[in-house]
């Protein structure tokens, strides 16, 4: 990574003074926007209190992870904070404070506006993106895409579900000194450096099929798929038990949806008390589910990471990456590998339950932005 552009620091979730010691890793700035990808194991709340005295000048936007990317790879217990320096970059954040009164039209016009804003103050950065972190646990995560595809255009919008480890209790975002649940901060930027978004995912539908017959969209539950108890038949439909049916059975065991010409993953995030089985993303009855298997995690990433260094060298790449990716990792013994080629490429971010591109909302994936530096020809590349 490069510096120059954007900075990054990393320190415990248990550090005594973790903001103060964020603070002299990142430098002196001055940084446009700080963002902060902060372990449930940190004092959250201390943590935006304090980032608010230690980055008076910058906007700061975080939420809390099922994991964190450092420079070291996979991190775990840790806060991660990248820094956009103000020569290259400028930024304004637009914080949607309750997901469950969300107005469509009110949240373009409020994006439009901004973005009219920045063109207007720092029209001479040629880039223009967004960056989203939302609540993991409000459900709402497909509706508040559709809601911002109308004010983002062409612009990339790419960003991650907050995540709580493995808990799935609570997750927060933060957007400078407010600390809030069932919400929603995007942080539109233009810069300097030319970018491409990005979307990764290794995973191959197969020819089974089943169809959702009885549903709460509204929650993403699944009561019963062919018609029958939902854990049962998708037990029955990858050879297992019910009862065996776990978190990693989910990240081997992939769901997908064919939309166009492309499969995109509906990732199941846990059977409920029930038998029936909790989603990440949207979900309803009559949707045909397409079981699909991960192919090779680490020859992909390696391929798909070195695809990126072809307009030369990025100066960053930030990544918001499925906690069920790093579940597969563990259980195949792969997390070394994948750490490796996280740190080899200067990869950071954090691991979601969900992640974000254009109007999209999608699971089992890695998304992302390079950067490259000023003058770098990038070639369209479509998510």
């Amino acid at each position: 990574m490069d510096e120059r552009f954007v900075a990054r620091a990393l320190v415990s979730a248990h550090d005594t003074c973790p903001v103060e010691r964020l603070a002299a890793s990142l430098g002196p700035g001055p940084f446009s926007l700080v963002l902060l990808f902060v372990s449930p194991e940190a004092d959250v709340p201390a943590i935006v209190s304090d980032a608010a005295q230690a980055w008076p000048g910058a906007r700061i936007a975080g939420c809390t992870t099922a994991g964190e990317i450092s420079g070291a790879g996979y991190d775990e217990a840790s806060i991660v904070a990248v820094g956009f320096h103000s020569r290259y970059f400028a930024a304004e954040t637009l914080l949607v404070p309750d997901l469950s009164k969300l107005v469509a039209s009110e949240l373009s016009d409020a994006l439009l506006h901004l973005r009219q804003t920045l063109a207007r103050d720092h029209g001479h950065f040629p880039e223009e993106f967004a960056l989203l972190l939302v609540d993991g646990l409000s459900t709402r995560e497909d509706e508040l895409a559709s809601a911002l595809a109308a004010g983002t255009g062409a612009m990339p919008l790419i960003g991650g579900s907050a995540g709580d480890g493995a808990c799935f209790r609570e997750t927060f975002v933060f957007d400078g000194k407010r600390l809030l649940a069932n919400a929603a901060v995007i942080s539109v930027m233009r810069g300097a450096c030319p970018l491409r978004a990005f979307k990764m995912d290794h995973i191959k539908p197969t020819e089974r099929r089943m169809v959702v017959t009885e549903a709460d969209p509204a929650a993403r539950i699944v009561r019963r798929i062919n018609a029958e108890p939902a854990v049962r038949e998708y037990a029955r439909l990858i050879g297992m038990q019910p009862e065996s049916v776990n978190t990693l059975t989910f990240a081997i065991h992939p769901l997908t949806v064919c939309m166009g010409e492309r499969h995109h993953v509906r990732a199941i995030q846990r059977v409920l008390p029930s038998g029936e089985l909790l989603f990440f993303s949207a979900i309803d009855e009559g949707m045909v589910l397409t079981i699909a298997e991960p192919q090779d995690l680490v020859g992909h990433l390696a391929s798909e990471l070195q695809a990126l260094k072809k307009p030369g060298d990025p100066v960053a790449v930030l990544a918001f990456d499925c906690v069920l990716r790093r579940v597969e990792a563990q259980e195949k013994q792969m997390t070394g590998q994948v750490s490796a080629l996280l740190r080899e490429h200067g990869v950071i971010g954090f691991s979601t339950y969900g992640e974000q591109i254009g109007p999209m909302h999608i699971n089992h994936t890695m998304t992302g932005l390079a950067f490259y530096p000023p003058g770098t020809v990038v070639s369209e590349s479509a998510p």
